[in-house]
C-alpha cells in the first residue's frame, strides 16, 4: 500500500461507538502514558509539525482521535493513561471507552503501545500489554525518546523493557526518536505490514 503522508487530517474525536466512522478503513491505534511522545510519535509520521496537538499538560487527549491518512489508512490516538491529576472517574471513562474500542472495533489491524526508553515499564504499560494479548490484538512495541540515551546503553534499556512486559519475541520492537526520526521506517513498515495482513 502506497500512502501519502501529506495527504492526512484530523478527522474527528469519539466519546463512543456511535461516534466512529463507519466504513471498513484500517486503523491503527497508539496508546501509551500521558508524556510518552505520542502526538511527536504521529506528527513524526506523518510529516507534520503540529497535525496531533503536542501539550505540555499531559493528560490532554480525553477522546479518541481519528486521523485520516490519504483516505487509505487511519490513525486513532488513545488517550494517555497513567496521569495523576485526573479524577479516578475520569481515569475508568476513559478507560472504558478505551476498552470499547480496542475490544469491538473490526477496523482495528494492529496498536502502537509506547513506552520511554529511558525508563522501565510503569504499571499501566505492563497492564496495557497484558490486556492487547490477551485479547489477541495485533502490537507494535515502540520505545520513544531513544536520542535521550547513548546508543551504547540501548540494548541494555531495551532488555530491561522486554523483561518487565514479559515481551513476546513475535511482536515488533522499534527503537524509536521524534529528534532525529530514528525508526520512523521501519514504524511505517511495521504498521503497513499489520493492516495487509488482514
Amino acid at each position: 500500500m502506497e500512502i501519502n503522508t501529506h495527504n492526512a487530517e484530523i478527522l474527528l474525536s469519539a466519546a463512543n461507538k456511535s461516534h466512529y466512522p463507519q466504513d471498513d478503513i484500517p486503523e491503527i491505534a497508539l496508546a501509551g502514558r500521558s508524556n510518552v511522545g505520542k502526538s511527536s510519535f504521529i506528527n513524526t509520521l506523518l510529516n507534520r509539525k503540529n497535525l496531533a496537538r503536542t501539550s505540555g499538560k499531559p493528560g490532554k487527549t480525553q477522546l479518541l482521535n481519528f486521523f485520516n491518512i490519504d483516505d487509505k489508512l487511519r490513525f486513532v490516538d488513545v488517550p494517555g493513561y497513567g496521569y495523576a491529576k485526573v479524577s479516578k472517574t475520569e481515569r475508568a471513562k476513559w478507560g472504558k471507552m478505551i476498552e470499547e474500542y480496542l475490544t469491538s472495533r473490526e477496523n482495528l489491524r494492529a496498536v502502537v503501545s509506547l513506552v520511554d526508553l529511558r525508563h522501565d515499564p510503569s504499571a499501566d504499560d505492563v497492564q496495557m500489554y497484558e490486556f492487547l494479548k490477551y485479547y489477541e490484538i495485533p502490537v507494535i512495541l515502540v520505545a520513544t525518546k531513544a536520542d535521550k540515551i547513548p546508543r551504547g546503553k540501548w540494548n541494555k534499556h531495551e532488555s530491561a523493557i522486554k523483561k518487565k512486559l514479559n515481551f513476546d519475541p513475535n511482536d515488533d520492537f522499534i527503537l524509536f526518536s521524534s529528534v532525529d526520526k530514528t525508526g520512523m521506517e521501519a514504524s511505517w513498515n511495521s504498521i503497513l505490514d499489520k493492516v495487509a495482513e488482514k
